[in-house]
This record gives structure tokens, sequence and C-alpha cells, in this order.
């Protein structure tokens, strides 16, 4: 049986996608149920003013009667304190600091109290909720959210009614009865809104409980205005508001414990709002599925809550690893440019000048290999040969290289082997001792060899990358790998060059010298990166791997997002293929061991960890856009662009490239940054599975070879 080509590509695995958005919808979930619960207000006024005053109002025998309603019936029925009783009411708690407090005031002056508590914060806070029923006080629904029962819609109220009665189930066994909805205040207050939203309520059993005196608390008058405007007129009973939640309730605590002995000398009882207007007990005992769908309900709270913090932990590592990362290349640059200004100095050295084969792998590259060809051959370097293998071509690449009739080109044809074994057929027929490969779409500049091979000079550089420039940057797509190749790509090859521990000599522009071929065993073809591959096994074999910036090539870039796709599938494939081939470089000493040690977790950390995390990220990021402050939100995120616009900025005047393509630069962060994490995600589930990734074909247009008609290259 004839094997399958090796350029052919093979079908990708699918079905993690449906996991991976699975996940991150059950992610964001997770996250909307930890805003919903932290964003629980407090107060009893409203910050918006009410949009549904059209409404039919509330009848008079409820905005003009007590503060206890029952509106299960066709008729409203109200009650109210006796004379000199008081029910004092609690709103917003528990409160880990402040209940407490309350409860500690209550108990050293002998009095009782309604606690109207909030689900998200039971759930928060189980024992308080205990504490509160053991000491002889009275419970209530105060919403799960502390949501605005008038605004929101028909499922909403149920919901926060239903959560609240299953989290105090959860926490004490018992399902109470009496609610007091959140920026209520006394009857008279109530709008045809805050009516239907009662009513409502009275359908699934909740006794409404409103005020007689609303303290204002929360809006912290000070004690002495507390204590006023707590006090009843002439004697009468109350229901008095109060908040044990939602803020600091300092001058709460303080007018209590002033007011509970002053009204008391003055005959005073103070009790719950049941034992009050002489009724049972309100709380009654829980079924067992309301107690379990309570437990579930909390365990999810607390899983959100750990899940945000998580998630805020993840944000800070990787705000933590960019800042030092982008520390280390900028420190590392500086210490770039100086040693090459250093070099450019000593004009006096050993300029290099030993012949060099240039090895030029080529399969369908009838669109740009001409122009490749033809840039190869108008070096200014005075002892060149070129080299181009054609490895089993179906479009005539080899018969338009053999139609130029150049001196000094030679071409070879082999079947199809994949390019690893083209670039050892070419070496093999080498003739110099200096070697540079170069991709069959690459356009160099005049001066391009002659720059790269002068590292030669020390004897211990056993290769050179050089530096690659994205030709077809016009579009925007091109002008986003332009940003890529210049920002991440040769920035970092200045800071690996500093480091002593360069991973990838790219595949566009390199020079090695033969012996080092040799004595690693030629282009490896194991691995699809085979340039990162041969890069590592360099070092291990002791070499200096380093960058040269000026020694310029131009390649042709992906044009379509597909073909985007499968050049970096492709590369962090291999990528992967490599580290793990070469991981036993961490326990090397010399240049190896900065591979492993250096290198490598480089690679690990910011090439496969952060953007794998990059998914839950965005994730974040909407939760932000929903439940954040939005000038918060602005304010990071224009941040964050800035400090990459800086350093974008920075890189393109290192590699003497205008400023005009910044202006790409939000939306590459927007879709771009998106496309290569979720490659990273495929390459890893591939490797994962398993699966034996193959060469992908990418069609090119030529716009390399237009560098030589408009001059660009030279």
């Amino acid at each position: 049986m004839t094997p399958p080509p090796r350029h052919a590509a093979r079908r990708d695995p699918r079905a993690h996608w449906f996991l991976l958005l699975l996940g991150v919808l059950m992610l964001l979930a997770t996250l909307t149920v930890h805003g919903l619960v932290t964003g629980v207000g407090g107060g009893s006024g409203r910050t918006v003013q009410d949009s549904t005053t059209d409404r039919m109002a509330p009848p008079k025998s409820v905005t003009g009667a007590g503060p206890v309603l029952r509106l299960d019936r066709p008729e409203p029925v109200s009650r109210a304190m006796p004379d000199r009783t008081i029910a004092l009411t609690f709103d917003d708690g528990p409160d880990p600091r402040w209940t407490p407090q309350v409860l500690d005031v209550l108990r050293r002056h002998h009095a009782h109290a309604t606690f109207f508590v909030v689900g998200a914060r039971v759930n928060e806070h189980p024992e308080l909720v205990r504490r509160i029923l053991a000491e002889g006080h009275e419970i209530g629904s105060h919403t799960f959210t502390h949501a605005d029962l008038a605004a929101a819609p028909a499922w909403r109220r149920e919901l926060e009614l239903s959560l609240t009665r299953k989290a105090i189930a959860s926490a004490t066994g018992q399902q109470v009865t009496l609610l007091r909805p959140p920026f209520s205040s006394v009857p008279s207050a109530l709008t045809g809104a805050d009516y239907d939203a009662l009513r409502t309520a009275a359908g699934s059993g909740h006794v409404a409980v409103l005020a007689d005196l609303d303290t204002r608390d929360w809006q912290r008058p000070g004690a002495a205005q507390i204590v006023e405007a707590a006090t009843p007129a002439g004697g009468r009973g109350a229901v008095v508001l109060m908040h044990d939640g939602g803020g600091d309730r300092d001058q709460t605590v303080a007018a209590l414990d002033r007011l509970l002995p002053e009204l008391t000398r003055q005959g005073y009882r103070f009790t719950t709002v049941s034992a009050g207007i002489d009724a049972p007990e309100s709380a009654v005992p829980a079924g067992p599925g309301t107690r379990i769908s309570g437990t579930l309900v909390r365990w999810t709270q607390v899983a959100a809550g750990w899940v945000a913090t998580g998630m805020n932990l993840l944000l800070g590592i990787a705000l933590v690893l960019g800042v030092a990362r982008l520390a280390v290349q900028v420190f590392c640059a500086q210490r770039h440019v100086r040693r090459v200004r250093r070099r450019t100095d000593h004009r006096d050295r050993l300029e290099v000048r030993a012949p060099v084969s240039v090895i030029v792998p080529a399969y369908n590259e009838a669109a740009n290999i001409a122009a490749t060809v033809r840039s190869l051959m108008a070096s200014d370097y005075p002892a060149l040969e070129v080299i181009v293998v054609d490895d089993g071509s179906t479009d005539g690449t080899a018969d338009i290289v053999e139609r130029m009739r150049l001196r000094g080109v030679r071409v070879i044809r082999q079947t199809n082997a994949g390019k690893p074994a083209a670039l050892n057929t070419g070496i093999r027929a080498a003739r110099a001792g200096l070697l540079v490969l170069v991709d069959g779409d690459t356009v160099f500049q005049p001066n391009t060899v002659r720059r790269l091979v002068q590292g030669f000079a020390d004897p211990t550089v056993g290769a050179i990358s050089g530096n690659t420039k994205v030709a077809n940057r016009r579009r925007l797509l091109g002008r986003w790998q332009h940003l890529e190749y210049v920002i991440g790509f040769n920035l970092d090859r200045r800071m690996y060059d500093v480091l002593e521990c360069m991973p990838t000599i790219p595949g566009a522009i390199g020079a090695f010298r033969r012996e080092v071929l040799r004595s690693v065993g030629g282009v490896p073809g194991d691995t699809l990166a085979e340039d990162t591959d041969l890069t590592m096994k360099v070092l291990r074999a002791g070499w200096r791997v380093v960058y040269e910036e000026s020694a310029i090539a131009w390649t042709e870039a992906p044009s379509t997002l597909r073909q985007l796709w499968r050049q970096r599938y492709r590369w962090c494939y291999g990528t992967m293929q490599a580290m793990w081939k070469h991981r036993n470089a961490l326990r090397e000493p010399g240049a190896g061991g900065k591979l492993g040690r250096r290198g490598l977790p480089y690679l690990t950390v910011f090439q496969l960890l952060l953007p794998l995390t990059a998914p839950a990220v965005d994730v974040f990021a909407l939760y932000g856009l929903l439940f954040l402050p939005w000038s918060t939100l602005a304010l990071s995120w224009f941040g964050l662009l800035l400090l990459q616009a800086l350093t974008a900025g920075y890189a393109l005047r290192l590699d003497r490239e205008r400023l005009g393509p910044l202006w790409a630069l939000p939306l590459q962060q927007v879709v771009y940054r998106q496309v290569m994490y979720l490659v990273v995600v495929q390459s890893v589930v591939t490797a994962v599975i398993g699966n034996r990734l193959r060469w992908h074909r990418m069609v090119r247009t030529g716009e390399a070879a237009a560098l030589l008609t408009t001059g660009r290259s030279g």
C-alpha cells in the first residue's frame, strides 16, 4: 500500500469544542450566581425613581392601615402593634460583624426582635440565623439578593422568595412566612407596583410586614437621630425598621443600646412581630425536599464563591506574570541593543566571508519561488550557492527555477517526503561549511546573508536566527500577524539571545554550521516543528544560538483565518512535541541546561498554560460587564491596552518599523487573541488523545514575491 503524502491533513478531533462550550457556559452561570449574591445591597431607599407609577394605586385600606398585611383574601387585612408595644425589626442581615453586636444588645436588655434576612447571606452565615432563633427572636424573608420586587418580573419574584425559603430551611429546618420587601418603608409609601408584588407574594403564603417608624439608619444620621426616629409618639405601639447588615451599622448598635433602656423605663415592651399582634409563630417546619434543595442551593453558592476566588487569583497571577515578562523582555532588549552597538563599533573585527550554501525546501511554491531565488542571487555576499529541493511539487515549482537558468542555483527533485527530508537532502548536497535554511515563500534583502553569518566569527556560535517580517500586512489579518511577529517573536528572540536559551530558529531564515548539523543528525523529522526541534538539539549539543536582528527576511503570512489556524495549529502542536522530546534538558549542564531551566518553563507558561486559561479569563470579563462597575472595567481594560500599546511601540521602534499598525491593536485583542488560544486548546487536546497531526498546506498568494517589484526588500 502506498503511504499517504507527508503534506496531507488528518481530520481534527471536534468533541472537545462541545465540552469547552459547556464548560464556558457553566463557568459563566457559576460566576453569575456569585455576582447576584455578592451584589446584595442594603437600605430601605430606592436608588432609582419608581417607573411604575402608572399602575393602579393601592387601596386606602392598605396605605392607611397597620404595617402587618395579609393580602391573600378578597379584602386586605391589616394589624398593628398595641400601645406601648414595639416590634424592632432588622433588615439586610445576617452580617458577621453587626448581627452579633445587635444580638448582644438585645440579650443584655432582655428584648426580642424580628430579623428579615437576605437568603444569600443566610447561606454565607447559617450559624447566625440559628443563633437568632436560639435566643428567642423571629425570622422573616428579605428576598435572596435584596431585589426590588416591584421592579422585578414575575419569575424573578418567585425565584427570590423560593430561594430564600430554601436557604432558611437548610440553615434552621424551618420555613418562614413573614416578608419584608427590600426598599419598603411605611404603608403610606407603597406604590401600585409595590402592592402588586405583595399580592403576588401573598399567593405563596407570605404575610407582608412594613413599618410604622422608619429610622433610615442606613443613611447614618447619628445615633441620637435614630433613637428619636424609633420612639413612638403618645405611647402608641409601632413596628420599627432598622438594619443589622448591608453597611456600617455602628450607629444602629449605639442607638439600640440607648433606645432599649429609655423606652423600657417608659413602660414599653419589645417583642417579635407575631407575638406583638398575638399571632401564632410565623415559622413552620420545612419539609425534607425544601431542606435538601436549600442545601444544594447553599453548596452552589459556596462553590460559586470558590470559583470567583479562583478566578481572581488566576487573573492576579496572570497579571503578575505578564508584567514580569514585560520587565524581563525590556531589560533583555536593552542589553541586546547595547551588545549590538558594541559589535557595530568594532568595525575592525574579522569579517566572515566563508562560502555559504542556501537551502530552499519547496513544495508547491510556484507563487513565490522565483522571487525567493532572485532575492538570494541578488545578495551582496561574495561566495553563495543556492540549492532548491523540490519535495514532489505538483505545480511546476522546480520547472520555474530551472527555466530561470541562474548560475549558482541547483535544483534537486525528490518524491514527496516532507520538509525535514527536503532540508536533509539539501544539506547533504551542499558544498559550503555555512548553511542558510530558507522557506520557499521568503524574500531576502541583498545584505541579509552577509549580516546573518557574521555571528559565526565567534567559534562558540553554532546557529543564528534572523529577523522574520510579514510581507503581506496590508490587510487587517496581516497587520495583526505583523504586530505579533514584532512584539512577540522578535522581542522574545532578543530575550532568548541574552538568556542564551533560544528555543527556535524560524524556518524562514536561519544559519547553521555544517558540522553542527552533522553532529546532531541533521534536521529531525519526528516532530512537526522541525525548526524548534533542531534548535533545541543544537543547544543541547553545547553550541550557542544567537539572534541577528539586522538580517531581515520577508515571509508571506497566512491570508485567511483558516490558513492561520492550520499554520498555528501545526506550530503549537510541534512545539509541544519538541518540548516533550527535550524535557531532559532540565537536568543538563551548560547550554542544554539553560534551555531546560529558562526556555522550556517560559514556553510552558506563556505558550501553553496561560493561553489555556484564556477562555476562562474572557468569561470573567463578560461577568465583569454584567456585575462590575463599568468605569472600573473600562479603566482596567484601557490600562492594559495602554501597556500593550507601549510595549508594541517599543518593539516596533526596536525593529525600525512605523507605528501606524498600532491602530489594529485593540481589534487584535478582541479577535486575534481568541483564535490563538483556541489553537492551543485544539493542540493540547490532539496531544492528549494521541492523534498524530500531519502537515497542512498553506495556499500562497505571491505577496512576498511582490516585494521585489515594490523595492521594499532593498
